[in-house]
């Protein structure tokens, strides 16, 4: 676009906003100035895009997903569409820093962690690729939450995202489509056909926001959806005309609820009622706008697997299977056998993990409460999927039991996508081999074409392009900018891992990066740390079996060599923290609080304040990741081996040119194959260790060395400033279930002994930064574009 077209939409769109010229715009005027040129822009490649792939027919695919941690837009879509510069230049012509309206745009509060950031990259690399993508997700009006800590412990704020972030979506009010809880059903046959009324029920109207999609130089613009929860009717004017002025608006009130918060708190039955509430909410809209959209274009259902996919990440949409079932049979007249054979050929699903209690399930009472069709269509599925599994395994009753769609009481959401979906996938290949010969082997051995690997990718241009302009910018002049369309040309790096001015730019341009860090660190925390320490960075949701905590322990070990011994050599370390922990995960938030307190202790001590430092940076997020990950020089990746189904904080970190120190789990594999193991510090017991050590009867206290034992003393002791006595007890007593469940007492002493290796390492700069080359060289296979490929290819269909 020219330079002059771009300040004449920038112009109309200020008048038409605020009625003024740019030149007498405020800050934030001129931020939602930009901001909505942009998005018109986007509109516009959207429709060329849309008409195009209507003209030719082509097969669509709709991601479903409860989160898409998309973080901020405005500069990612400069960027994509090539108008980057120009915008800067414009707006520095009306006395306007770029980067001070890229600070005022919050993140998107529409995800958490891994699966939503995943779900965005899937996104931004389908668009870039010129697929026909739609992401379908819930417009969470206060995201997950705004953490601070405070007197050491995490509180949870709502996050008003939408008051500067809502420019980028465009409501449609008209294409609005009502979703059904609660009532009774009624079943009768009318002749041979089987018939079925729901009554009673409790309507909540679902309203559509679009949010454009761009990708890097393609021409195609897709759509995120996300839908928003209101009443039909949303005042009562009969309360209101009686002086009832609450009730007037109360029931809107608790049908907005739905689409309030991201990840409710569950401890309790009304978390649990509005976390299913959510997921029909979702599952139900989106079908419904689905179908409502192929028969305007086909005008039949009977291609829909020809023309259609419909993905499933995570167990979350997981009631895709039986709502479109119902829609199949109860609003389109089609029998069981024509919808089943539909519903299965259209649906496909990714499996996220091998957590058991991540396995998702429901009790029936309450599912039955809210969603009556919905579990007698389950109830079907799963007397059906019986009837096939006798035939199979016999009177094996464990086995039937354990496959089974409903037992226990509850109703299973892997179970119902295993027994559906045509294409079922892990995210690793250790986590894939997991699945096939573990949790799901059964399913496996009934169709083994079904299950595949695909392993997670990200979207490196805006982890790497824009995250850390001058590593891009220094690597375009060393091996070209075919690397920005094609990751792989990455590995054109590697013929300069022995050329001293290479390895010296790419130190000098680390170091520029972990200045930044330091200055927000600085202005954040009020830490100062020193920029030419190793940053030791672990950067992810807080979940015991990321294991946080081993990194905290191993921190007090340190600092106690310190003090034990002043004099002793020391390589000097800032280790960096961010994380959130679910708001009724309270494990997790005294492992937060006991990162902070042993900052507080850590960067107190006049005794090891040139040598150690820890900071904790509160409300982690995509923009906050945007500025740690470039400084990173050690990515701590160390969740116990066999419970991270792949990570992408891992590749994110290493294609910055972070070296990692990890166990040999999920894509932590993957990346050792690509960078040797000489290019990576790792530790700890392999995943059929650890199985057969809980086969064999694991026991902490065997492995628990006396320089553990001395950290774990520092817990209960008080001087932290508090005592840790249920974290200690976790590690070495069953008082909460099996002590160390995430065996971090049994890789203790191999993980302080890779620190150690670290430490000997990072003062040899120059075999240190031949490492951070190499990860950087080799981290091209683990784009998303790669990963968005294979999916179109071996489950979608395109």
């Amino acid at each position: 676009m020219k330079t002059g077209e771009l300040k004449e939409l920038f112009r109309q769109s200020c008048s038409r906003m605020f009625g003024c010229g740019l030149e007498e715009a405020t800050e934030k005027q001129a931020y939602k100035v930009v901001c909505d040129t942009t998005r018109e822009l986007l509109a516009e490649r959207r429709r060329a895009f849309q008409k195009e792939v209507r003209a030719k027919e082509r097969k669509q695919v709709y991601y479903m997903s409860m989160e898409f941690l998309v973080g901020t837009s405005l500069r990612n879509n400069l960027y994509n569409m090539g108008i980057l510069d120009q915008t800067k230049e414009l707006l520095e012509g009306y006395g306007f820093s770029l980067e001070r309206l890229c600070a005022l745009e919050p993140d998107a509060g529409l995800g958490n962690g891994g699966l939503g950031r995943l779900a965005s990259c899937y996104m931004d690399s389908a668009t870039g690729l010129d697929l026909p993508m739609t992401g379908f997700s819930i417009r969470y009006e206060f995201g997950i939450f705004r953490q601070k800590i405070v007197d050491g412990w995490q509180m949870e704020f709502p996050d008003n995202w939408l008051d500067m972030g809502g420019v980028w979506l465009q409501a449609r009010e008209d294409d609005a489509v009502e979703v059904h809880f609660g009532g009774e059903t009624h079943e009768w046959m009318d002749g041979d056909r089987f018939k079925v009324a729901h009554v009673g029920y409790e309507t909540v109207r679902a309203v559509p926001h679009d949010m454009y999609i761009s990708g890097y130089g393609g021409k195609a613009v897709n759509r995120l959806v996300l839908w928003s929860a209101k009443l039909p009717q949303s005042f009562d004017m009969a309360a209101f005309s009686r002086g009832d002025y609450v009730r007037a608006l109360e029931e809107n009130t608790m049908a907005e609820t739905i689409s309030k918060v991201l990840y409710p708190a569950d401890d309790h039955i009304s978390g649990k009622r509005l976390r299913l509430k959510q997921q029909y909410l979702l599952v139900s809209a989106s079908l419904q706008s689905i179908l409502a959209a192929h028969l305007k274009q086909y005008k039949t259902l009977e291609n829909l697997p020809d023309k259609v996919a419909i993905h499933i990440n995570d167990t979350h949409p997981a009631l895709c299977v039986p709502e479109l079932m119902r829609l199949l049979i109860d609003e389109h007249g089609y029998g069981w056998d024509e919808a089943w054979d539909l519903t299965c050929r259209t649906l496909s699903y990714t499996h996220h993990t091998v957590m058991s209690e991540a396995l998702e399930r429901w009790k029936i009472d309450l599912f039955n409460e809210q969603l009556p069709r919905i579990y007698t269509i389950v109830e079907e599925i799963n007397r059906r999927l019986m009837e096939k599994l006798h035939a199979v395994y016999g009177d094996d009753h464990a086995k039937l039991e354990y496959m089974a769609v409903i037992a226990k009481g509850e109703v299973r959401m892997a179970n119902l996508c295993l027994a559906a979906c045509h294409k079922v996938n892990g995210v690793s290949a250790l986590h894939t081999a997991i699945l096939k010969n573990g949790i799901f082997h059964d399913y496996f051995v009934l169709d083994e074409d079904r299950f595949l690997n695909v392993t997670n990718g990200i979207a490196y241009r805006r982890w790497l392009c824009q995250s850390n302009p001058a590593l891009t910018g220094f690597l375009k002049e060393l091996i070209g900018d075919g690397f920005t369309k094609d990751a792989v040309e990455l590995e054109k790096l590697l013929k300069h891992r022995n050329d001293k001015k290479v390895l010296a730019e790419l130190a000098r341009i680390k170091r520029e990066n972990k200045v930044r860090l330091a200055k927000l660190i600085a202005d954040k925390n009020g830490v100062l740390v020193d920029p030419d320490s190793l940053f030791d960075v672990q950067i992810k949701r807080l979940h015991e079996y990321k294991r946080q905590l081993l990194n905290v322990l191993h921190i007090l070990s340190l600092y106690l060599q310190i003090k034990d011994n002043p004099a002793a050599p020391f390589t000097p370390r800032t280790f960096v923290f961010a994380a959130k922990a679910s708001a009724g995960y309270i494990r997790a938030k005294q492992i937060i609080s006991l990162i902070v307190a042993v900052s507080n202790l850590v960067n107190a001590d006049p005794a090891v304040r040139d040598k150690l430092k820890v900071v904790f940076i509160e409300d982690y997020k995509v923009s906050l990741a945007e500025i740690i990950i470039p400084a990173a020089d050690l990515s701590e990746q160390i969740s116990v081996a066999g419970k991270e189904a792949s990570g992408t904080g891992n590749m994110k970190l290493m294609i910055n040119g972070a070296v990692t120190i990890g166990t040999l789990d999920g894509a932590n594999v993957e990346i050792c194959d690509q960078v040797g193991e000489e290019n990576m510090f790792l530790f700890g017991l392999h995943a059929d260790e650890v199985e057969s050590l809980w086969k064999r009867g694991y026991s902490p206290r065997e492995f628990l060395t006396p320089e553990l034992e001395r950290v774990l003393q520092m817990l209960t002791s008080g001087v932290l400033g508090q005592r840790f006595d249920d974290i200690v007890a976790s590690l070495l007593t069953d008082r909460f279930g099996a002590a160390d469940c995430y065996m971090t007492v049994a890789d203790f002493a191999d993980y302080a002994r890779a620190q150690r290796e670290v430490s000997a390492a990072y003062p040899d700069t120059k075999r240190f930064t031949q490492m951070s080359l190499v990860n950087i060289a080799e981290a091209g296979v683990f784009s998303a574009d790669r990963a968005v490929r294979q999916y179109a290819d071996e489950i979608w269909g395109l």
